[in-house]
């Protein structure tokens, strides 16, 4: 009981520096993008790095429901650590985008139950899973692509990206650029398939900074491989 009592300390700890950390100006740029936190993720990072590991802390993190308490229990957990349930938990519980993707990058992508999510997540009835389920397929794309059947992935991105929700959207373009720029076999038909598409063909980019435009994306890191 002592020990359960020391970390409910702790994290009553944490998230009286987390509220100390909290930016006006910080939460209103987060807002926009669907996050609902103040704090900046350099400082957020600084904490974690100062914690460092500690896997019950992140789990008691996490249980808050609080989005920087969220996004802490990310970088001082361990991913190998959570079971496929807990991961599929936590994913559907993943409102704010920003713990969504940390979730995914940060923690699934190195856990063992990986390959089975992906399978699992991009069957999904919810747009936001099977986003995650697109997520964990472009990182196969990039560096396990031996299995998938990416003309088979070229279809589906073909008929469905066009009309799919936000997120999903977005994801889905990442694999289509992906998939370009990795399999030069496949690249003038991922090329046709986003100058059809036209997804994303007007999104803001600031300058220096590389379009999420299937075309002009795989353009651009296809030109960086040949120049590197």
């Amino acid at each position: 009981m002592a020990a359960e009592n020391s970390a409910d300390t702790t994290v009553a700890e944490v998230m009286a520096e987390l509220a100390a950390l909290e930016d006006p100006r910080a939460r209103a740029v987060n807002e926009k993008h669907g996050d609902d936190h103040g704090v900046n993720l350099g400082k957020l990072r600084a904490v974690a790095k100062r914690l460092r590991t500690q896997q019950e802390l992140a789990v008691r993190l996490w249980e808050t429901d609080d989005t920087a308490a969220r996004l802490l229990a990310l970088l001082i957990c361990r991913p190998k650590a959570f079971g496929r349930d807990d991961l599929d938990r936590m994913l559907r519980e993943a409102r704010a985008p920003k713990v969504h993707d940390w979730l995914v990058n940060y923690v699934v992508k190195k856990s063992p139950h990986a390959e089975e999510l992906r399978v699992a997540w991009s069957a999904d009835p919810d747009p936001v899973v099977a986003s995650a389920g697109w997520a964990l397929t472009t990182e196969r794309v990039r560096k396990k692509p031996e299995g998938l059947d990416l003309p088979g992935l070229l279809d589906v991105i073909e008929a469905e990206m066009k009309d799919a929700p936000d997120r999903m959207q977005w994801a889905m373009n990442h694999c289509l650029a992906q998939i370009g720029i990795d399999h030069p076999h496949l690249r003038v038909r991922a090329v046709g398939i986003g100058e059809r598409l036209e997804v994303l063909k007007d999104y803001p980019t600031s300058p220096g900074c590389t379009s999420p435009y299937a075309p002009d994306w795989i353009a651009e890191m296809v030109r960086r491989q040949d120049a590197g």
